[in-house]
């Protein structure tokens, strides 16, 4: 039986027709046939909506009693039974009832997947978990009632309902959403035109993200490697430059002009050593990206124009924006560039920007890295000159040029060395300076055609041009060398200005710094290794990137720092010349390493301190928290133990009792600090195992008062991994503190229900509640909220109760209850292998007034 199929119609606010639009595809299933049933729907007094109801069967509802009040839900098992193809469920967000089969509404949709059965559903855009806070923002209302992102995105489909904010204000004005009554207020807060027109964009584009999606799977399910511009992606090509920060302002005014827009910014690095790019500029224009909402990304190519527009397609770009290039004019001898070239192999589904900087036609600033200084295509050009540049200068010259006389050659033919050296280097040169001198002697030198030199001047001549362009092309050469040394060095003082400034900051990211490594030298995984002495193994201390090294002896390049630590890289062969950088890189890695169990042996020492606190605290707490029970009972003791006063047996029994009474005040007392101080030293160990709450809960109430505890606990929840003393120790305290705050008419509810692979135990009480500000502050040790009198306790129980719950995977928080109140959530882990049970004829094992 495979899973049913989810369609949801997604609204910007109440109102905008997502229940009829959902009944209305219902009618247009049953018209075609299919078995389609309402499940839960519910029309609130609307009567268009109502009128949709007609014709379309309705599954009965379940009926809940709630603090006297009697609710309907979705009855799931009944839905189940009639297993229709087709259920209609609204308001996938909804809150269930206490005591309903599950907490949430989506949780009830997803049993019903799960059964096969496809499920049409709706659901407010306000609703979504991750827009809580936008939302907040926008309208100044919190929704209680949410559901989590994925469940929505899961669905197979989901349709957008719109509708304009001026449509949705009259169809409420025309009392078509909301009562008479409701309409003013309404109009004035919640729906006011500028939070619906903030709420429908914020639908319109989760939709649009949602579509992307969709695209960007069947792009991927069907290799498709054009680009579709269904959205305006636009890639900037950053070089590291001085001109990125003016490529991305640009790129972002292109992508505010219309409205989805997103920007992707890339440096594509090459991978044969230190990158050309400035580290500080490069982080500049990073930040820059981020801060105009793009992305930014590092990519590795020996091919850049290839590697931008791969980039592009694989993330379905519409445009690139590029920056003029910064060569100067005699530069593009060697290629037309880079802008030029993905102009021209862009094709028709890319459009290419170049824009206008500062730096055009400035020169490149940094090099490009060691000895791969001139680059491949340079190296064989310099040799094509070299070779045959004399080659074709001696055949333009004898047969099209007229005698220009043996000075004018040897001109010409130093002109090709000096450009063989200027392209190539050196070792080109040297080849043109042979070659031209060999091709002078034998054209241009009597006797013609032959190696030979029959006027002592001419061989003068030809050693002298031998001689010039040898020490030309060395000249030449040199500076070259010069140059690319130079900035080379710029390059790596950078890379050590980056580090010292990363010392300055106190940065400890140590994956990061690894993470650089990995870029700069191109290389495929770093490691930092360390071993406590010669004969011990080796050991892992941080790494990145598949495949980590295990020791130096397995690495293409090591590099010690000290006696004992090791920087281990794996991917090829480094240079010598970068070996000092990498030494740089080393020496703060071990920095950072010292720097983080330095932070580690901090935060123990703030532990140690805290600890001490928390007795000094404890011991000023219980000052007069432990005398008030002791001298109650020392006062009964000794009023027993008189001699002088005839005691009646009522007189004896209430004394017996308030000795009883102190002793338990003064057990519930120790016990509290004694967990406490387990808490803080860390000594919590719990045994866990799996268990049903119906075991735990009821003898954690075992002291409240009789009357004051309503149990509800369903016996189809799953088991849960749990420390059994732990959590009646935790469950005991909460219900204790509601009970303490709770009005003596109200009792206090102890409810459970599943959520998803969680179950949660809600201790609702009718108390004055806790403002949010203090919600947090409740569960710090000897904290007592409000007005609560000295011998009620030092403020221990809901800490140490928070801390048995985390120290089981679970969580412990505070939330208002509907009417006035306090609700402890206490969340545990379901176990696994143990699913709810299915429904019986009393849903509830535990209901009732407990003592």
């Amino acid at each position: 039986m495979g899973r049913g199929k989810l369609r949801i119609y997604l609204g910007a606010a109440p109102g905008v027709g997502k229940t009829y639009a959902m009944l209305s595809e219902g009618h247009r299933r049953i018209e075609r046939g299919t078995d389609c049933a309402v499940g839960f729907v519910e029309h609130h007094g609307r009567p268009r909506t109502e009128v949709m109801l007609h014709g379309l069967e309705q599954i009965a509802r379940k009926e809940l009693t709630y603090r006297g009040a009697v609710f309907t839900e979705m009855d799931v098992d009944a839905v189940l039974a009639r297993r229709p193809e087709v259920a209609l469920v609204d308001e996938l967000a909804h809150t269930n009832v206490p005591g309903s089969r599950n907490a949430k509404r989506w949780q009830d949709v997803e049993e019903l997947l799960a059964a096969g059965i496809d499920v049409v559903s709706t659901v407010n855009i306000q609703h979504l978990e991750s827009l809580g806070d936008v939302v907040e923002s926008i309208t100044g209302v919190r929704q209680r009632e949410t559901v989590p992102d994925e469940v929505v995105r899961r669905a197979d489909q989901i349709e957008l309902v719109d509708m304009s904010p001026e449509a949705l204000r009259r169809r409420m004005a025309h009392g078509n959403i909301y009562k008479p009554d409701r309409i003013d207020a309404s109009l004035s807060n919640y729906f006011r035109p500028g939070n619906l027109t903030a709420l429908r964009e914020l639908a319109l584009l989760w939709v649009a993200d949602r579509v992307d999606e969709y695209l960007q799977q069947y792009r991927g399910e069907h290799n498709i490697r054009s680009t579709w511009q269904a959205r305006e992606r636009i890639v900037v090509g950053l070089t590291g430059g001085p001109e990125g920060r003016t490529l991305v302002r640009r790129a972002a005014r292109m992508a505010a002009k219309g409205s989805g827009s997103e920007i992707l910014a890339v440096y594509i690095a090459r991978s044969d050593g230190l990158t050309a790019a400035s580290p500080k500029e490069l982080a500049l224009q990073r930040t820059l990206v981020e801060d105009l909402g793009g992305t930014f990304h590092h990519v590795i190519g020996d091919d850049i124009p290839a590697a931008l527009l791969e980039f592009a397609r694989g993330v379905n770009a519409t445009q690139i924006v590029l920056g003029s290039s910064r060569r100067k004019t005699w530069q593009y001898i060697f290629g037309p560039g880079v802008g030029m070239t993905v102009a021209r192999e862009s094709g028709p589904d890319l459009d290419v920007h170049i824009v206008t900087h500062e730096e055009v036609a400035k020169g490149r600033g940094l090099p490009v890295t060691r000895g791969a200084r001139l680059g491949r295509s340079r190296i064989i050009w310099g040799w094509l000159i070299g070779v045959g540049g004399p080659a074709l200068l001696s055949l333009a010259l004898t047969h099209v040029a007229t005698d220009l006389g043996l000075a004018n050659d040897m001109l010409l033919f130093l002109s090709v060395t000096v450009a063989a050296a200027l392209v190539g280097g050196l070792l080109p040169a040297l080849a043109s300076a042979a070659v031209g001198s060999l091709l002078l002697n034998y054209y241009f030198t009597p006797p013609l055609h032959l190696f030979t030199v029959s006027d002592p001047k001419n061989i003068v001549a030809i050693v002298i041009f031998v001689g010039v362009a040898v020490s030309v092309a060395s000249v030449v050469d040199l500076a070259a060398r010069r140059t690319h040394q130079a900035a080379r060095l710029r390059a790596e003082s950078e890379i050590l200005s980056f580090l010292a400034g990363s010392v300055l900051r106190g940065e400890n990211s140590l994956d990061a710094l690894l993470d650089r490594v990995r870029e700069t030298f191109a290389m495929d995984s770093v490691a930092l290794l360390e071993r406590a002495s010669d004969v011990e193994p080796w050991t892992r201390a941080a790494s990145v990137g598949p495949h980590p090294l295990e020791r130096p002896e397995d690495a293409d390049v090591d590099m010690p720092v000290g006696d004992h630590m090791a920087l281990a890289l794996s991917g090829r062969v480094l240079p010598a010349e970068d070996r000092r950088v990498l030494a740089a890189f080393a020496a703060q890695a071990a920095v950072v390493l010292d720097r983080q169990r330095l932070q580690s042996e901090a935060d123990q020492a703030r532990t140690l301190a805290e600890g001490n606190r928390i007795r000094t605290a404890l011991l000023a707490a219980v000052s007069h928290d432990l005398r008030t029970p002791l001298a109650g009972i020392k006062a009964s003791v000794s009023s027993l133990r008189s001699d002088d006063v005839a005691w009646s047996e009522e007189d004896q029994a209430e004394l017996l009792a308030g000795i009883e009474e102190g002793a338990d005040r003064l057990d519930h007392l120790v016990g509290n600090l004694l967990d406490m101080s387990r808490l803080q030293t860390g000594t919590v160990t719990p045994l866990m195992r799996e268990i049903d709450l119906d075991e735990v809960v009821p003898m954690a109430l075992v002291g409240v008062p009789d009357g004051s505890v309503d149990l509800d606990i369903p016996e189809s929840l799953p088991m849960v991994t749990v420390d059994k003393g732990l959590l009646e120790r935790a469950v005991a305290n909460i219900v204790e503190n509601a009970v303490k705050y709770s009005p003596e008419d109200e009792t206090v509810l102890v409810a459970a229900s599943t959520l998803g692979d969680r179950v949660e135990v809600r201790v609702a009480d009718r108390g004055p509640g806790v403002p949010d500000t203090a919600k947090d502050r409740i569960f710090a040790p000897f904290q007592r909220y409000g007005d609560a009198p000295r011998g009620a306790g030092v403020g221990l129980g809901l800490a140490v109760a928070r801390g048995f719950v985390e120290a089981m995977n679970g969580t412990l928080t505070a939330e208002d209850t509907p009417g006035g109140g306090l609700t402890m959530v206490l969340t545990l882990t379901a176990a696994t292998g143990h699913p709810p049970a299915g429904p019986t004829s009393s849903a509830i094992a535990q209901r009732g007034r407990y003592a």
